[in-house]
């Protein structure tokens, strides 16, 4: 079975590639735009089965059957509502909402592997599914987290939140207050819990809220130093290989 993945944010494609994997499920390829799945469509024999993300940095998914004729099975991975996900009932599509669960994503490749559809069979209008997507809901993401507190549960706002860091294998959260809160969490699980217009991943370490950045200076070997308002215990530098990304998250 020949499987390609297409999501623009590499973090939850690498988690696909990760789980796809564990079920014995080999990706051969990963694209993360609309422009680059184009120009490999157009060169390379077409996978048996596509995990396809919506919206994709330069535009909707879509587009890319407007330029080219896809007819690999596809599965969605996707943060539409419900009430959108019907128009994929109607054209036989199956659909994954995301953060993926390792069991529905193992429940879908089974009901794959059981089907096995033939290419020529798979037929798919679009246009029925852009038309429940036009004015989409915007994703719900998380807007609180806890912290316990000797035997306290603390509530933490994510507006509150300054900058999410690791340390000593530990996860914090920095608040406005000067506090630095211990979660029950990760780093990688908070790629898909924290709303992407507020909160960017500077670097392994560190993710920042842009309400919180108190000024952006330039610093040694093309990368960038973050001061926020109130979080001063360690050094905030944007890795090299982020500044672009970061650059243009800002705007």
């Amino acid at each position: 079975m020949n499987v390609i993945i297409i999501e623009d944010e590499k973090p939850a494609a690498r988690r696909l590639n990760r789980l796809l994997n564990e079920f014995n499920v080999e990706v051969s390829t990963m694209l993360h735009s609309v422009e680059e799945a184009i120009e490999w469509f157009q060169n390379n024999a077409h996978p048996d089965l596509i995990f396809l993300d919506i919206q994709l940095s330069d535009g909707l998914s879509f587009e890319i059957f407007d330029v080219v004729e896809v007819k690999s099975a596809i599965i969605f991975t996707t943060a539409y509502d419900e009430y959108a996900l019907q128009a994929f009932k109607l054209n036989s599509i199956d659909y994954l909402l995301k953060p993926i669960d390792d069991e529905e994503l193992e429940k879908a490749v089974k009901q794959y592997r059981a089907l096995q559809p033939e290419k020529e069979k798979i037929s798919v209008d679009f246009e029925d599914i852009k038309k429940l997507l036009v004015n989409p809901l915007e994703r719900e993401f998380k807007k609180r987290f806890t912290a316990k507190v000797g035997q306290h549960i603390k509530i933490i706002n994510a507006d509150e939140v300054e900058c999410f860091y690791s340390e000593n294998k530990g996860t914090y959260a920095a608040t406005t207050d000067g506090r630095n809160y211990l979660l029950d969490t990760t780093l990688e699980n908070l790629e898909e819990e924290l709303s992407p217009k507020k909160f960017f991943r500077v670097s392994r370490k560190f993710y920042v809220n842009i309400n919180h950045i108190k000024d952006i200076i330039s610093y040694t070997n093309s990368r960038l130093q973050i001061k926020l308002n109130t979080y001063k215990e360690q050094e905030i530098i944007v890795s090299r290989e982020r500044v672009k990304d970061f650059k243009l998250w800002l705007e």
